[in-house]
């Protein structure tokens, strides 16, 4: 049976018929499931959310709820959710804060147990979340990034696509792409992994070794080396890089620990 009979469904709510909606699952308000759905026992749903096909949500998840925000004042707010995307047992993931505004988690991602994705969150696609990964209000999370567990990031940090962050990591600053961190957030290095596992080259993987190295051992003063990667023969990969440390920050962008 699709629905469960004990599953409190809200009339305004639109289920595709491919879905499977468990035992006891509150799906509360104008919640749009998508085919092939599945949604474990217990889970619960509410506010303008979206979840996309094939997605599974795991016992005791919160998605789509009101933000843990005081100025909330019950606008109307999203959560979108990925196809494919993955939320296991006890994940809280927030809807947005301002009127009209967005949490977003991309495609294919894998969020493990006890993680909390909070207000205006965006998500990239293909990202690892380990459990009990926290992300305050605001956070960006690129492609193919992996979160380990315990780890944490301040609110309005930006983590660039296909970066490594460790097991307890205190994030308070913004970790552009490609970089592995250590518990206190500083970059020791590339995610070189990660990089080979995405099908990256040696000479792609050696074009982005020289952009580090620009970045993070030829100079403490990294303004200077931002300068310098700048002036260094750019390509489509190292491009993005000096585009990440370039941008708009509001934490600023981690260093390397200090020896």
């Amino acid at each position: 049976m699709p629905i469960h009979p004990t599953a409190i469904i809200a009339p305004q709510a639109q289920i595709d018929p491919s879905a499977i909606i468990d035992p006891y699952v509150v799906i509360d308000g104008p919640v749009k499931i998508g085919p092939d759905v599945h949604i474990y026992p217990q889970a619960y749903i509410s506010g303008w959310t979206e979840i996309g096909a094939k997605c599974q949500i795991h016992p005791f998840a919160v998605v789509g709820h009101a933000p843990q925000d005081t100025s909330y004042d019950g606008s109307e707010t999203y959560c979108r959710i990925g196809q494919g995307t993955v939320i296991r047992e006890g994940v809280s993931i927030h809807r947005g804060t301002p009127p009209g505004s967005a949490t977003e988690v991309g495609a294919n991602c894998y969020i493990m147990a006890n993680a909390h994705i909070a207000h205006n969150c965006k998500v990239g696609d293909n990202v690892i979340m380990a459990n009990s990964v926290l992300l305050a209000g605001h956070v960006t999370i690129g492609d193919k990034t992996f979160m380990g567990g315990d780890s944490a990031a301040h609110q309005f940090t930006r983590v660039g696509k296909m970066t490594m962050i460790a097991g307890k990591a205190r994030l308070y600053m913004d970790v552009p792409h490609y970089m592995m961190t250590n518990h206190d957030g500083h970059i020791v290095g590339l995610n070189v992994v990660g990089l080979r596992r995405s099908g990256f080259t040696a000479d792609e993987r050696k074009q982005i070794k020289e952009a580090y190295k620009i970045l993070y051992r030829d100079t403490r003063d990294f303004s200077q080396a931002i300068k310098n990667l700048a002036a260094s023969e750019l390509t489509e990969l190292t491009q993005p890089l000096l585009d990440f440390v370039q941008a708009p920050s509001k934490r600023g962008i981690a260093k390397a620990p200090i020896k």
